[in-house]
């Protein structure tokens, strides 16, 4: 009979298997402190290290919690079945933009909202206001909110007073984007005194725009 023999130091991979713990769990537990740093000269960890981790290791999982850092999606319709409310497209991002929900890394240019947080989350009422203001529209949504023409819309683009704050994938081309806006800032923008917003709704279909004068921002792509 053959006897494994217990590896006197562990690396990553290793020390995560022993602790039986995913690698979001095993990241998340580093980065709370509840596993010791690895030696800095190998980036390993002694045996008798792990070993007082294992001891304790039911307190790691309790902290480190059940749910992984997820993208906005999932966010939002994790707080939606939390709070049994409709979360908009976009609250996950308004969350984080009002420090209320920390982003944790990204994955393919997506931002990573914190799992521990949203699991823990018990702003009711923040989400609610996140969700009315972090709501995403697409062009002809937003220029409806506004009242005005799509050529109106894209002078508002062309002169930097209205930006996307998120991209989404095209449901007819996959190597398209959609460009998003965000309900606060379009808000906002009805708000401007430097618009004469009777005007520019009261042009007709064909008219020039009042906002053509409008001079270009020079340092859009």
């Amino acid at each position: 009979m053959t006897t494994v023999k217990a590896p006197a130091t562990y690396g990553p991979n290793q020390l995560a298997d022993r602790l039986d713990l995913a690698r979001w769990q095993f990241e998340r537990a580093q980065r709370l402190g509840l596993i010791p740093a690895a030696d800095p000269k190998t980036g390993r960890w002694p045996a008798v290290v792990v070993d007082d981790v294992v001891t304790c290791l039911d307190d790691v999982r309790a902290a480190v919690g059940t749910m992984p850092d997820v993208g906005a999606a999932r966010a939002e319709e994790h707080l939606a079945e939390r709070f049994h409310l409709p979360v908009n497209p976009g609250t996950a991002a308004e969350l984080a933009r009002r420090g209320h929900l920390p982003v944790r890394g990204e994955f393919r240019g997506h931002a990573l909202y914190c799992g521990l947080t949203l699991e823990t989350f018990k702003g009711r009422d923040k989400v609610v206001r996140a969700s009315a203001a972090g709501h995403l529209h697409m062009r002809d949504a937003a220029a409806k909110i506004l009242g005005i023409r799509d050529s109106d819309f894209d002078h508002l683009v062309r002169a930097g007073l209205l930006a996307p704050a998120d991209y989404a994938d095209s449901r007819w081309n996959r190597y398209d984007v959609v460009p998003l806006y965000r309900q606060a800032e379009l808000e906002r923008l009805a708000r401007s005194r430097r618009i004469d917003w009777a005007a520019v709704r009261a042009t007709p279909k064909g008219g020039r725009s009042p906002l053509a004068a409008l001079p270009t921002r020079k340092d859009r792509p």
